[in-house]
């Protein structure tokens, strides 16, 4: 890779802004003061240093977001505010995406990565990964919905959901419940509620697949995944 992708890739600026550092001498690979923008170097093997300071590398980068309710799962948008604009600089620059979507109203677990390969394989149909939800709902859910989940309901367009997997935590006038599906259809868990008369109020995304949501994570704030967390979601 050019000296100067790196650098750029990495938030050290513009290209321009990139070679002006170059040609300050500010950069040093292996210890040996570099100035034309076309050297070449391998991240993995060369150390690189700007002012002194070495320059951290990774190609991925993997982090889990607790998000808060008003915020898009989505990388770009002209008037509301995305997961994206959550990240630190040093973070962003990886440019990550999350990885399937969470409503603009739910809260939870949302992994957000570069590795295209990682979030296809979760994102795959065939995969069957499934997602848990907490949700509070507007109605007393009954044995009878825990039933209908388990055959799978049919939703307002007529589609047949896969079998959920649907715990009763608190039944009342508002219940308190816990429910495991393997697909992400839009808005799919609300609409799945709505397939038996009832509505979420609240919904929450605790796991996907292996991952689970750090509980110490505020809302609105992310970590980068452990080694083994990673490790888990790539087996």
């Amino acid at each position: 890779m050019r000296i100067d992708k790196l650098l750029a890739n990495l938030g050290y600026g513009s290209r321009k802004e990139v070679k002006r550092l170059l040609k300050s001498g500010a950069v040093k690979i292996d210890g040996e003061t570099v100035k034309d923008a076309k050297e070449h170097v391998d991240p993995k093997i060369n150390q690189v240093t700007v002012h002194g300071e070495t320059v951290e590398y990774k190609e991925f980068i993997y982090l889990m977001m607790n998000k808060p309710q008003g915020v898009l799962s989505a990388t770009e948008d002209a008037y509301q505010e995305t997961v994206l604009d959550l990240l630190e600089l040093e973070d962003a620059i990886y440019k990550p995406f999350p990885v399937g979507r969470l409503d603009k109203d739910t809260e939870g677990l949302l992994l957000l990565t570069n590795d295209g390969q990682l979030a296809h394989r979760l994102l795959s149909p065939k995969k069957h990964v499934p997602k848990t939800y907490f949700a509070i709902i507007d109605g007393e859910v009954t044995e009878e919905d825990v039933e209908a989940f388990r055959k799978g309901v049919t939703l307002d367009d007529g589609y047949l959901t896969k079998p959920g997997e649907l715990k009763i935590l608190k039944s009342g006038i508002r219940s308190d419940i816990e429910l495991t599906i393997t697909e992400g259809k839009f808005h799919q868990v609300k609409r799945m509620f709505e397939a038996v008369g009832k509505r979420v109020v609240y919904l929450k995304r605790n796991s996907m697949g292996p991952l689970r949501l750090d509980e110490d994570l505020e809302l609105g704030e992310y970590r980068e995944l452990t080694d083994e967390e990673i490790e888990s979601l790539q087996n």
